[in-house]
């Protein structure tokens, strides 16, 4: 059964739509978890005033989400520089590997000429 040119593009753009839907989620999850524990650290500083603790939740929410975007986009960009060396190291073994094929398919079609000249000389 053959598949329709035209449903690739829909499976791309509903895998762009799952990544940025992930992005999101993940997004969320981080800016959960700052506001959970800026809220501890607030009630560990029992003195500050509603408009302080709201302030310094503010600040502490407004760093950590700087931070791990910084984390996600360094992380995110090493696994683009590994997945590159994958692929060159994976292009360079490919080629060695058919390179060493040939070479063994080349001796073998040789030898097997050469068998079937003996062959041929012998049987006269």
């Amino acid at each position: 059964m053959r598949r329709s040119p035209h449903r690739r593009p829909h499976l791309d753009e509903a895998a762009a739509i799952a990544v940025e839907a992930e992005g999101f989620l993940i997004a969320h999850g981080h800016r959960e978890a700052a506001h959970r524990e800026a809220r501890a650290l607030c009630e560990k500083l029992p003195w500050l005033t509603t408009a302080q603790a709201e302030d310094l939740t503010r600040h502490y929410v407004h760093h950590r989400m700087a931070l791990s975007r910084h984390m996600l986009t360094t992380t995110a960009g090493r696994a683009q520089e590994i997945r590159e060396e994958y692929e060159t190291r994976y292009q360079q073994l490919r080629r060695v590997l058919l390179k060493r094929h040939a070479a063994w398919a080349s001796t073998l079609m040789a030898c097997l000429i050469g068998i079937s000249s003996a062959v041929g000389v012998l049987s006269r």
